[in-house]
């Protein structure tokens, strides 16, 4: 048995050399038949790789068919903290795993998409899986976002479209460079497309793809430069040992050195110094990973750019600018278009073969880019957030409405100088423009725009009331007001008095043949000299009780004429001295309306005006002498049955100029009077259903001197008027000079609010209602007609823009009829039934004798049956 053994253990060692020797010439035999059908084996490679490819497809196609779209709108005061945007990137990378277990990589993805299609300046929206909706639903940035559900986008074909895709190139451990939030870093792609024009088809889209880096791509891609930096420092190494042993070599064979060895006596030494070689420098992780060093937010992403347009060389030059945005953020690396340039053509995402995967992948929304786009959270702030108060954004036609010659829905505001140079007439919309401020110093502009506004809202068939203590206004417009179709709606109401045969209107603030409430006139008028004169409960209690209860027997006594068809014979605001002073006329016209009057108006006449000393009754006569001092003012109010009518003016869309003619006592109370009356008018209005009430927009110009006259009227027209669409336009060099409730309403309830050039001190209140974006002193160096106005356009703010204001003379040049304005004034003072001053005089003057008349003989008609009703009632 001992003797077998050896040979048992050669056979043994013969077989498995033969098993080894059979396996090599299998695999010989193998790999020979490889190399002779080499075909064979590549086309089962490729059907395998066909094959799996499919598949995925298939599975990412399905996954990407269940993801939801979100639309972040910011407000104008979004301006979020560096650790706010930081965590929505957190959200998005987490975000972008939300997804069946079963999906490839290419699907779990977060797109963030900046469009800009004329809708908006750029549009904001984040598509992801469904799964990660409830994540990215509430965001960081708190209320100053509004995330909505968005809808599928769906675009028309465009003839002309370009495709871009960008990616990271120079040092791959570089990061981007680091971009201020001030100014926005979205700011260079907002600026990249505000010239775009919808109107042209023209369209640009920016797609960034968010996903977490795959681990083993990460660990290879850090194995890879580990090794390259290690064989780069040998390098360096060895080049420096070279160097060293070139230089010693160098400075042996030199005469200074033989010379030094002769000196030293060394010439029989030995050989050559022994040069040491340097020492490879140990590898820093961190400096040769850089950016890729920690696995924490370390992120991939793709970029993506189209642009389209239906006009030639539109697109293209648009993929030129975004990439000039996107040059902003290069620093070590940098973003740059994906392909090559040969000559005049380009070889990139738009030509074969990258198109068709740039295609499936914008459709799907699925992440292949070509080469690892690794970035970390905080080199994407710029585009983790949607635009913030830092952003200047463009003005689009969407924003602000492109004005229309002889539209009523629309409203005048100036012309807008876009980014490209190009200029529009721009509006708001006549039904949101409840209330406008225009501020400014003398002569920048103010009037001109509220004219150009007024006028074209005329043209429209708009009804409107220019009230203009100074007249300037009037002879500006005359000549673009004076077309046949306007001239039948147009009024003037002209207190100057001018010329060698002045011209005046007339009105009767206590006439009652207009179909007033008599109580609506007594408390418009009283309050109307209370305000001028400083009346109230506290400072003249007894005053207002005099005035009032004159001005309710007068009106009783205007009431009965005209019921009695004798409107001619009506008292007038004077006839209050005859009331108070003369016992007959007062005796004969309590006579006569007494029973008109309540028994406690009646019994003030019987118990308590008896009770009264003479010179209780100056301080309510003094301001009616002024009045009736004055020839204009008394032949202006002094008629019985006054032209003047603003409530049927408002219905009928009259054009109605006022021109008080000055700011002297005389002329702040006739202006008090009318601003009360029309107060008076519009809240009248609410016997007409809303949707019959007939917009109507009252101008004030200098609001300083009309509020002088009635600042608490002003004030309540502010807060009142737009109920009964009556919209009021005022325009003030100063707003520190207006009362306090004036200016508190005007701020509040301005829909447009407008700044012209002026003193900082008195733009400051303007601009820090715009949060001083832009500040005082940039809106003070304005040159003339140019505005700072922020508009409401769709119930939401616009602005502050730049606006030039119109120019009468550019926008309205097809309007203006020189020849006609003569025409034009004739029929205006015609329509406001107006007479020669003098003539008017004569009347006044004479009124009293026939109200007297009228009041005698009314009296001693009706006594007979008074006295015969009080026998009845005491039977």
């Amino acid at each position: 048995m001992d003797s077998a053994a050896p040979y048992l253990t050669g056979q043994a060692s013969a077989s498995a050399s033969g098993q080894v020797l059979g396996l090599v010439l299998g695999i010989v035999d193998m790999a020979g038949w490889a190399i002779t059908y080499w075909w064979v084996v590549a086309l089962a490679a490729v059907a395998v790789s066909a094959t799996g490819e499919a598949a995925v497809r298939h599975l990412a196609r399905k996954a990407s068919a269940e993801r939801m779209a979100l639309e972040l709108v910011p407000s104008r005061h979004f301006d979020p903290a560096l650790e706010e945007i930081f965590r929505r990137g957190v959200q998005l990378a987490r975000a972008s795993t939300s997804m069946p277990w079963w999906a490839p990589r290419r699907s779990k993805t977060v797109q963030i998409r900046l469009r800009a299609d004329g809708s908006s300046p750029l549009r904001y929206r984040i598509e992801g899986p469904a799964g990660g909706e409830r994540l990215l639903s509430i965001t960081p940035f708190g209320p100053a976002v509004t995330v909505n559900r968005a809808r599928p986008l769906f675009d028309k074909p465009r003839d002309h479209v370009v495709r871009a895709e960008f990616i990271l190139r120079g040092k791959p451990t570089a990061p981007l460079r680091e971009v201020p939030l001030s100014p926005d870093p979205l700011q260079p792609l907002i600026d990249a497309v505000s010239d775009l024009r919808a109107e042209l088809g023209d369209l640009a889209e920016i797609r960034l793809d968010i996903q977490r880096a795959p681990m083993w791509a990460l660990r290879a891609r850090r194995l890879q430069l580990m090794s390259d930096a290690r064989r780069a420092e040998r390098r360096e190494a060895q080049r420096a040992a070279r160097w060293a042993r070139h230089d010693a070599t160098g400075i042996e064979d030199s005469l200074t050195w033989q010379l030094q060895q002769l000196v030293a006596g060394k010439q029989g030494g030995s050989g050559r110094r022994l040069v040491m070689p340097p020492v490879p420098r140990r590898v820093d992780p961190e400096e040769a990973l850089g950016k890729l060093a920690e696995d924490d937010h370390l992120v991939r992403v793709q970029l993506l750019v189209m642009c389209a347009s239906n006009t030639e060389g539109r697109a293209e030059a648009r993929l030129a600018q975004l990439q000039a945005a996107f040059d902003v953020f290069g620093g070590g690396s940098r973003w740059a278009m994906r392909g090559w340039r040969i000559g005049p053509w380009r070889f990139g995402a738009d030509r074969w073969p990258s198109r068709r995967g740039f295609e499936r992948r914008w459709a799907l929304g699925h992440s292949q880019p070509p080469r690892p786009n690794w970035v970390r959270l905080e080199e994407l702030t710029g585009l983790l957030k949607p635009p913030t108060a830092h952003c200047r954004l463009p003005l689009l036609a969407g924003d602000l409405p492109t004005f229309e010659h002889g539209n009523p829905e629309l409203l005048l505001q100036g012309t807008y100088r876009g980014p490209d140079g190009r200029r529009r007439l721009v509006a708001t919309y006549a039904k949101e423009t409840l209330f406008e401020v225009g501020v400014g110093k003398a002569g920048g502009g103010k009037t001109e725009r509220a004219l150009a506004q007024a006028i074209s809202w005329a043209h429209a068939g708009g009804g409107l009331m220019f009230l203009d203590p100074h007249r300037d206004s009037w002879p500006r417009a005359l000549p673009f007001l004076a077309h046949d179709h306007l001239m039948p709606r147009i009024a003037l109401i002209d207190l100057n008095a001018s010329g060698p045969a002045p011209q005046l209107s007339c009105w009767n603030p206590i006439g009652m043949h207009q179909g007033q409430v008599a109580h609506e006139v007594v408390e418009a008028t009283a309050d109307a000299y209370a305000s001028v004169l400083g009346w109230d409960d506290a400072t003249a209690p007894r005053a207002l009780t005099i005035f009032t209860a004159a001005l309710t027997v007068l009106v009783a006594v205007n009431e009965t004429a005209c019921q009695a068809g004798r409107p001619e014979d009506q008292a007038t605001i004077f006839h209050v001295r005859s009331l108070l002073t003369d016992p007959v006329f007062r005796t004969t016209a309590l006579t006569t309306v007494e029973g008109r009057l309540d028994e406690e108006t009646r019994s003030w006449w019987r118990t308590v005006f008896p009770t009264l000393p003479t010179d209780a009754f100056a301080v309510v006569l003094n301001p009616i002498a002024r009045l009736a001092a004055n020839p204009v003012t008394r032949a202006f109010l002094g008629q019985p049955a006054g032209i003047y009518n603003i409530r049927a003016a408002m219905d009928s869309r009259m054009i109605v100029w006022v021109c008080p003619g000055g700011n002297g006592p005389t002329d702040r109370l006739v202006t008090a009077l009318l601003a009360r009356d029309l107060l008076r008018a519009v809240r009248s209005r609410r016997d007409t259903a809303e949707d019959r009430r007939v917009p109507f927009r009252p101008y004030f110009d200098e609001l300083i001197t009309l509020t002088g006259a009635a600042p608490e009227t002003i004030a309540a027209m502010f807060e009142d008027f737009r109920k009964y669409k009556v919209h009021v336009h005022g325009m003030t060099q100063l707003l520190a000079r207006l009362p306090i409730p004036v200016r508190l309403s005007l701020i509040q309830n301005a829909s447009t609010l407008a700044s012209t050039a002026g003193s900082q001190s008195a733009i400051a209140p303007i601009t820090a209602e715009w949060g001083d974006r832009p500040p005082a002193d940039v809106v003070s160096m304005l040159d003339r007609f140019e505005h700072y106005m922020s508009l409401t356009v769709e119930g939401r703010r616009v602005g502050p823009v730049q606006i030039t204001g119109p120019h009468l003379d550019d926008v309205f040049a097809h309007y203006a009829r020189p020849g006609q304005a003569n025409a034009l004034e004739h029929a205006a003072q015609t329509t406001a039934g107006a007479a020669p001053l003098a003539q008017l005089t004569d009347r006044a003057q004479s009124q009293l004798i026939r109200v007297s008349a009228f009041l005698t003989q009314h009296s001693s008609a009706t006594q007979p049956a008074a006295q015969m009703q009080k026998k009845r009632n005491y039977k």
